[in-house]
C-alpha cells in the first residue's frame, strides 16, 4: 500500500499560531473533524487555526476574486468551523507565500471570505494588512463573566466583535468558554469578545475569546476592533479630525500597531514568522478525522 503524505508548515503572528496546508489546486479535503485534529495540541500538530492555501481560481468561494487576488486564504478555526477573516492569519499567509517563492517583498492581494485584503511585506520582517473599514452596528450590547457585566462596543471587521473596557484584564476570567452576551440577536452566529485596559496615551492591552477557538494569544481583527472602539471612546475619529490615528495594542503574544485613516481604512502592522515545515500521513488524517 502506497503511503501518501501531505505537506504542512507552522507559523505564527504575535503567537496566534496556524497550521498551513499548501493546496494550490484545492485537492485536499479538510472536513471540520480533520481541522480539529490538526489543531489539537496533544494529538495533532497544534494551532489556533488552519490556513488552507488555495489559488482563488480553484476554489468555488473565491473564483470570482481571481482577477483581483491570485491566492485565497481558506481559513478554519481550531474547532473546524469556517471564519470570514483572521487578521494575524493574513499576515502569516502572506509570509508563507513569500517563503514558498510565490511572491516577493512588496505589495500583494489576498482573497478572504471577508473580501480582498491588501498586504505589504516589509523587507525588515513586519507585515502590514489593509483590513478595510469597520462597521459599527447600532444598539447596546453587554458581555458577562460570572455575575459581572459590561457594556461593549459592537464592531464588525468582516467578522463580529464585542469590545468591553474593564479595570483589569483579570476581569475576563479564564476565557475557556465564550462569555455570554446580550441581546442574542446582536450576534446570531457568535462573537469574538475582547476585554481591554488602558496602558497609556493611545496604548491599550487586551485579552480575547475567539469564536470557535477559545482564548488565543493574539487576534488581528480583534486588535483592529479594539483600536476602533478606543478611538471612538477617546473622541479621535479620523473622519472628524481629518488626521490618521495609530494605537498600540498589546496582546499576550506580542504587539500590533493599528492605524485608522480619515477614509475609514484600517492598517494593521506586526510580525509574521514561519517556524517549521514537515509532512503528515494522509491516512492518519483520515483515521483521526473519522475514526
Amino acid at each position: 500500500m502506497t503511503q501518501t503524505t501531505l505537506s504542512f508548515l507552522k507559523g505564527h503572528g504575535t503567537e496566534n499560531d496556524f497550521v498551513i496546508v499548501p493546496d494550490p489546486d484545492n485537492a485536499v479535503e479538510l472536513p471540520a473533524s480533520a481541522v480539529a485534529k490538526l489543531c489539537d495540541r496533544r494529538a495533532g500538530i497544534g494551532a489556533d487555526g488552519v490556513l488552507h492555501v488555495v489559488r482563488s481560481a480553484a476554489h468555488p468561494e473565491a473564483a470570482h476574486l481571481a482577477d483581483e487576488a491570485e491566492w485565497f486564504m481558506d481559513y478554519r478555526n481550531s474547532d473546524g468551523s469556517i471564519a470570514e477573516m483572521c487578521g494575524n492569519g493574513v499576515r502569516v499567509f502572506a509570509r508563507y507565500l513569500q517563503y514558498a517563492g510565490h511572491v516577493e517583498p512588496g505589495d500583494l492581494a489576498v482573497a478572504t471570505r471577508g473580501g480582498v485584503k491588501r498586504v505589504h511585506l516589509d523587507k525588515r520582517g513586519d507585515v502590514t494588512v489593509s483590513m478595510g473599514r469597520a462597521e459599527l452596528p447600532e444598539g447596546e450590547v453587554t458581555v458577562s463573566v460570572g455575575s459581572r457585566s459590561w457594556l461593549a462596543r459592537n464592531v464588525n471587521m468582516g467578522n463580529p466583535h464585542a469590545v468591553a473596557f474593564v479595570e483589569s484584564l483579570d476581569d475576563a476570567g479564564n476565557l475557556f468558554t465564550a462569555p455570554p452576551f446580550s441581546p442574542a440577536s446582536a450576534y446570531p452566529t457568535g462573537v469574538n469578545v475582547e476585554f481591554v485596559v488602558d496602558r497609556g496615551p493611545r496604548h491599550v492591552a487586551m485579552r480575547v475569546h475567539e469564536r470557535g477557538s477559545g482564548e488565543t494569544r493574539s487576534c488581528g481583527t480583534g486588535a483592529c476592533a479594539v483600536a476602533v472602539a478606543a478611538i471612538r471612546r477617546d473622541g479621535a475619529d479620523p473622519a472628524a479630525t481629518g488626521e490618521p490615528v495609530s494605537y498600540t495594542v498589546d496582546l499576550p503574544g506580542g504587539t500590533l500597531v493599528i492605524t485608522e485613516h480619515p477614509d475609514g481604512q484600517i492598517d494593521m502592522t506586526g510580525p509574521a514568522v514561519i517556524v517549521a515545515a514537515g509532512e503528515f500521513d494522509e491516512a492518519w488524517l483520515t483515521e483521526t478525522a473519522f475514526g
